[in-house]
């Protein structure tokens, strides 16, 4: 075989990992789409508390079963701080604020509009922890989509941010910083690895909280609350992140984040048909608005990472372990030259 010949072999193979990256992605926001719609049937009857805290008790169940099926080794001692962060960030900061911004008043079609920036924001701490770097063109259009949000809110609030407004801001950043943290995990090992050791990991605090508060809050068990519990605790908390992490690792963290770009459109669509919400002509200017924001945040070229990480020791790995890590390489080989290519191909904004 010539050398030619072996470098036109190399786009397909880059860009299949990037296809299927990106088919991860989507599947894990098609999840995501629901968890607002699914919290707010949840609430009819349960505390919000116990709806944000809970979901994630329930779903280490799932979680620890699932480690404990292939014996899965523990994380190792530098990746806590990361641990950490998606504890943090996607097992109590967004499920718990989300929670109660719905709790006071907010409905699911507005905060389908607010939670709209998260790609974006996402895509920021892919530059702050992932070590990606966009243009100034993206820092542009994430500026005029957090401007664009911001003016919803207050237009809504007549003129002044509301309670529910600022803990769906909190829950933004909360939930971007998990997400992008998530991604720079499943570099090392596989997706669905992080997010159950991140139940596991955050559930001697998780569990006994969930029963207090079932011992304490007198929940009402309606067909509405088991459905949404149900869904928040096995998709929203647990199953998604399986395809949103290996996604985002795989595609990387801005290119993957813009399949998110359907997920407000896709929740308001879910809160007209399940909620009976009126979606006005605001909401769905606003919707517009962030929606063309954050594309143009995901159309600018991205560089490459200006800090390339040394993979974890292989010292006593098991065989399983170490066949894992060694996918997780192949996968990171083929994803950056499929941003090369991609980065070749696409036109600059």
């Amino acid at each position: 075989m010539k050398p030619k010949d072996s470098a036109t072999a190399s786009p397909p193979i880059a860009g299949t990992v990037l296809g299927r990256g990106l088919w991860l992605a989507s599947l894990g926001v098609l999840i995501f789409s629901f968890t607002i719609p699914a919290t707010v049937f949840a609430l009819d009857g349960l505390d919000p508390y116990v709806v944000g805290i809970g979901r994630a008790a329930a779903a280490s169940v799932l979680a620890a079963l699932a480690l404990l099926s292939v014996r899965a080794r523990r994380p190792e001692r530098g990746q806590w701080t990361g641990f950490a962060v998606v504890i943090g960030g996607v097992i109590f900061g967004f499920p718990v604020l989300t929670t109660l911004a719905l709790d006071h008043g907010a409905s699911s079609s507005h905060s389908a509009v607010v939670i709209g920036l998260l790609p974006a924001t996402t895509a920021v701490f892919g530059v702050l922890r992932a070590g990606e770097r966009p243009s100034r063109a993206f820092w542009l259009a994430a500026a005029g989509g957090a401007a664009c949000v911001t003016g919803f809110a207050l237009i809504h609030g007549a003129g002044r941010l509301a309670a529910a407004d600022l803990l769906l801001f909190a829950a933004l950043v909360a939930a971007a910083a998990g997400y992008a943290e998530g991604a720079r995990l499943t570099r090392a090992m596989p997706g669905w690895r992080v997010i159950s050791w991140a139940l596991v990991l955050a559930a001697p605090v998780t569990v006994p909280v969930t029963v207090w508060l079932l011992a304490t809050t007198g929940p009402h068990w309606t067909g509405r609350a088991v459905l949404g519990f149900g869904y928040v605790a096995a998709f929203s908390a647990y199953l998604g992140f399986f395809a949103w992490y290996e996604g985002l690792a795989r595609a990387g963290i801005a290119r993957a984040s813009q399949v998110q770009l359907a997920q407000p459109v896709m929740t308001l669509l879910w809160s007209g048909a399940f909620l009976a919400e009126r979606i006005d002509a605001t909401t769905a200017l606003a919707a517009a608005a962030v929606l063309v924001c954050v594309a143009l945040t995901q159309r600018t070229r991205v560089g490459p990472p200006r800090v390339v990480h040394a993979p974890p020791s292989r010292h006593a790995m098991s065989d399983r372990d170490r066949a894992d890590r060694d996918r997780a390489d192949r996968d990171r080989a083929d994803r950056d030259r499929a941003d090369m290519v991609a980065s070749r191909a696409d036109p600059p904004v």
